[in-house]
């Protein structure tokens, strides 16, 4: 009889391993609960299987109309405390809590955040040793409950787990509430959030319309920043949530002049809820909101930027094959410049509404891309400074686009003025065009990225009509064609001079891909426009041998050893790295510093001022700012002597920090300038800088360092 009853105490022992005596109070039965009934064997030779954290927690089960509180108590309260400490054959300390999504507690005028009923507090313990034996873990906590009256509680508890074999430790009878604890968790953000000056936070993601999100709040993590009970009106939209938040009267400053972290929760029809996590940066150009208001001032920036883009530097390549194609005009008829210019035009207007709404489709796939993000892939650096290198042969006449009976009338009238030449020419328009930014296309064209799909593919035909605008105009004024002397040996020799500002293209991108992949590029770019000139030589001795009626094998010889070239080139292609290499600032003043959210935080708590430089190599609107308005000797001086830490964010390759950085102040593209004053002040610079526009901004707001 003794030993069936020894035998029960234990059994009953085996059962209550996994949790503590509970603290018992009037309002709060409190108890230490573990995952687990046991751990398992860790030793040199056998390591332990189930990792290095022990999953525990603080059980409280509230009597009715009582609730604790969450991590930020809201307007009134105090959130829970608990300190873990492991000891015997394992070791370890842990106290952050992992906090389930709390329920919205109205007090009267007052709003809380906390639980009611049945709630777990989960606590991951790092474990150090790998000893075999039992462990002791102790824990002090602090909780405050409410009702009509507040009362502080707190306990001491202990629990005591055995070492088993890992096949033998199985979940303890918690596990489940661990399992319910861990579905009401946080879970991290699918969506973009910003937060504007009018204080609404805005996310912005797929799968967000009015029927998967019918109600929404949000929980800040931090006390004295909104007003907790201020309704939060929200506005659901495809792609969009916004959520009205009123801040908090002593807030300083403002939520939205700084980052804002917390909890987003979401409902849908269904009254299924998810809760989020997020972290809204500062966003004072609401380019949503304006682009609704003022639909017409968008467009008109969309066409002006489009035409200033034909004066941008990355344009020139391009026009250089225009200026060509414009001379070849002379004493051409009307009617063919009007399908010239049409077909151009057509070429450049769809190729920019393909390429806006293929951005657009991939971002609400989740995808994190801005204006030019195909120029952070060497990859394709490689492959267009190629492109490029083999239309400067053609230009410089070491052979000719005729494609012969490869690609039959098509390849001749690329020749010529045909469609399939103008449209091509208009798409390679696009292409160059986009690493430049000129002024006005910032703001159209986060307009397009953050407004409807219409509204972007508008946007995007606009660009593209104010780009093809100058060619267009000249093809079909009457009086111009007069002026220009019928083709003839005057238009090879302009030829083969336009073909030197591709070379001079070609090593711009042979630059830029050292930037991204090292020095070990210009062996394989370099090698490779080496067999393009090759096999572009070999393909002319081709054309010459078939306008000789030389004998079709040495023809087809030169033509085989063309390809072969070009699908040498392919295969150094695909070897090509994707990831950038780290490129040190050489000599760069003590004030510039790389760019990191981290770092800018720093700077504004001190009180500092700051010049954001967002920059890429392959943008030359980039290149030419630094150069001539920001790394002078005046402009240097002028930071020194006003204690300015310029910031400088290189986004030659993909950094998510910095495409929410730019999305977060209404901009999908470099360059991008901003002016932080010591008194919080925001100055977003135009694309285009002088020295003296610099100096007179940062010299407004003088700053006076510590001695």
């Amino acid at each position: 009889m003794g030993l069936l009853c020894l035998m029960g105490v234990m059994a009953l022992s085996q059962a209550d391993a996994a949790e503590s005596t509970p603290v018992v109070t009037s309002h709060t039965r409190a108890s230490l609960v573990s995952a687990v009934d046991a751990l398992p064997n860790g030793t040199a030779s056998q390591p332990d299987k189930t990792g290095a954290e022990l999953l525990l927690g603080l059980r409280l089960q509230l009597q009715p109309g009582w609730h604790s509180y969450w991590q930020n108590p809201g307007d009134a309260g105090e959130p829970t405390h608990i300190r873990i400490t492991i000891s015997g054959a394992r070791s370890g300390v842990g106290e952050q809590i992992e906090w389930p999504v709390p329920e919205r507690l109205s007090e009267g005028e007052l709003m809380a955040y906390g639980y009611r009923g049945d709630v777990l507090l989960p606590v991951k313990v790092p474990l150090e040793g790998q000893g075999n034996g039992v462990v002791q873990i102790t824990a002090q906590a602090d909780w405050l409950v409410c009702a009509d009256i507040c009362i502080p509680e707190s306990g001491h508890f202990t629990l005591t787990l055995p070492a088993r074999e890992a096949a033998t430790t199985p979940p303890s009878a918690e596990a489940d509430l661990f399992r319910k604890a861990e579905a009401e968790l946080p879970q991290p953000s699918p969506f973009t959030a910003s937060i504007t000056a009018e204080g609404r936070l805005v996310l912005h993601g797929a799968g967000l319309a009015s029927d998967t999100v019918r109600q929404a709040w949000f929980l800040p993590l931090e006390g004295g920043v909104i007003a907790h009970a201020a309704t939060q009106a929200v506005t659901v939209e495809p792609g969009y949530v916004q959520i009205q938040l009123k801040p908090d009267a002593y807030a300083q400053p403002p939520f939205w002049q700084k980052s804002l972290a917390g909890v987003v929760v979401l409902v849908d029809g269904a009254g299924n809820r998810s809760a989020i996590h997020i972290t809204a940066m500062p966003s004072p150009h609401d380019v949503r909101q304006k682009a609704g208001q003022s639909v017409f001032g968008v467009l008109l920036a969309a066409f002006l930027g489009g035409m200033i883009l034909n004066l941008m530097p990355c344009v020139f390549p391009v026009l250089a094959m225009k200026i060509v194609s414009f001379a070849a005009m002379g004493g051409v008829e009307w009617r063919s410049r009007v399908q010239s210019a049409t077909w151009y035009g057509l070429g450049v207007m769809g190729s920019f509404v393909a390429f806006g709404i293929g951005m657009m489709a991939l971002r609400y796939g989740g995808a994190t891309l801005g204006w030019g993000f195909q120029f952070q892939s060497p990859a394709f650096v490689v492959g267009m400074g190629w492109l490029l290198f083999l239309m400067a042969l053609t230009l410089g006449g070491v052979f000719h686009i005729t494609g012969g009976r490869l690609v039959g009338m098509a390849g001749q009238r690329m020749a010529g003025h045909g469609p399939v030449r103008e449209l091509l020419t208009g798409l390679l328009a696009v292409i160059v065009a986009t690493p430049c930014t000129a002024p006005f296309m910032g703001v159209a064209i986060a307009a397009a990225f953050n407004g409807p799909v219409w509204m972007g593919g508008v946007i995007f035909l606009m660009l593209g009509a104010g780009l093809a605008l100058p060619y267009v105009m000249l093809a079909l004024m009457p009086g111009v064609a007069g002026y220009i002397p019928r083709p003839g040996p005057w238009m090879e020799r302009v030829k083969q001079g336009l073909a030197f500002p591709l070379f001079a293209s070609f090593v711009w991108l042979l630059w830029v891909a050292v930037q991204q992949s090292g020095s070990d590029i210009v062996v394989v770019m370099g090698g490779g426009a080496v067999l393009l000139g090759l096999g572009g030589w070999f393909y002319g001795l081709a054309q010459q041998a078939a306008m000789t009626s030389r004998t079709p094998r040495f023809m087809w010889f030169c033509r085989g050893v063309a390809i072969l070239c070009l699908l040498l080139c392919a295969l150094g292609l695909m070897q090509v790295g994707t990831h950038a290499r780290d490129v040190a600032q050489k000599n760069a003043p003590s004030f510039i510093e790389p760019f990191s959210e981290k770092r800018l935080a720093a700077l504004r708590a001190a009180g500092r001022p700051v010049f954001v430089d967002m920059t890429a190599s392959w943008c030359i609107t980039c290149m030419v700012n630094e150069r001539v308005a920001l790394d002078v000797p005046s402009v240097q001086q002028a930071f020194h002597e006003h204690g300015v830490t310029l910031l400088r964010g290189d986004w030659t390759q993909h950094d998510e920090a910095i495409t929410a950085f730019l999305r977060a102040h209404g901009r999908e593209g470099v360059p991008f300038y901003l002016y932080l004053s010591p008194q919080g002040k925001e100055v977003l610079l135009p694309q285009i800088l002088t020295p003296t526009l610099v100096q007179q901004i940062i010299g407004e707001t003088p700053f006076k360092a510590e001695q």
